[in-house]
């Protein structure tokens, strides 16, 4: 069995884009069937305050304190690589909001083995269609709709009964070494950090296999 332990944030479009890039690699790769992809959580930024109403360039002009046209070029450059990706990305229009409700989602997820399935759901809400993933009601619409019961979602949240799991998952990244996602460790032998193209995750995962 070949585990591939990834850190994420579903805030983060190169998560997104990373997560397709692999699952590319993987049609490619014989072995696939062996391969185990276990989900970690990590926020990029723990401390974002929720703003629905606060723009995606007006957050970037004002934290990373540059101009608009700087900030439509970053959304812009991610967007392209999204769409090399098959993915596209509504960067300019998704709603700014804390991961942290949604990584305890996650959590839950991966006891019901639906991690990678609720990972999706969720990066397709916050990218694609601008949902609130700090939104209560609205994670347990995108639990339900990959396979986990609305009272399970709902009473996991109001009792922040994974808000530890999440923290563990960030704790163990930082112990590693890991500063920023998406960070993937295959076969607890090789660090694979940012939205690498599917060759060279395919190139890894070759590696592991060959010994």
């Amino acid at each position: 069995m070949i585990k591939i332990d990834i850190w994420s944030d579903v805030r983060c479009p190169f998560c997104y884009i990373g997560k397709h890039n692999l699952e590319t690699a993987l049609k490619e790769f014989e072995a696939r069937e062996e391969v185990k992809v276990e989900w970690h959580s990590f926020q990029l930024d723990p401390n974002l305050e929720t703003q629905p109403e606060l723009s995606t360039i007006d957050y970037f002009k004002k934290t990373k304190n540059i101009s608009e046209d700087q900030a439509r070029q970053m959304l812009a450059g991610a967007k392209e690589m999204g769409a090399k990706a098959g993915l596209n990305l509504d960067l300019e229009n998704s709603i700014l909001a804390n991961s942290f409700r949604a990584h305890q989602v996650i959590q839950l997820a991966k006891e019901n083995d639906l991690a990678n399935e609720i990972e999706e759901a969720l990066f397709k809400a916050h990218f694609s269609e601008r949902k609130n993933i700090d939104e209560i009601e609205t994670l347990v619409k995108i639990g339900k709709s990959v396979g986990l019961k609305a009272s399970e979602v709902r009473s996991a949240l109001e009792e922040e009964t994974f808000a530890y799991a999440v923290k563990q998952d960030e704790l163990e990244a930082r112990n590693i070494g890991v500063r920023g996602v998406p960070f993937f460790v295959i076969d607890s032998k090789y660090g694979v950090s940012g939205a690498q193209p599917s060759a060279t995750f395919l190139e890894v995962l070759k590696k592991v296999k060959n010994g």
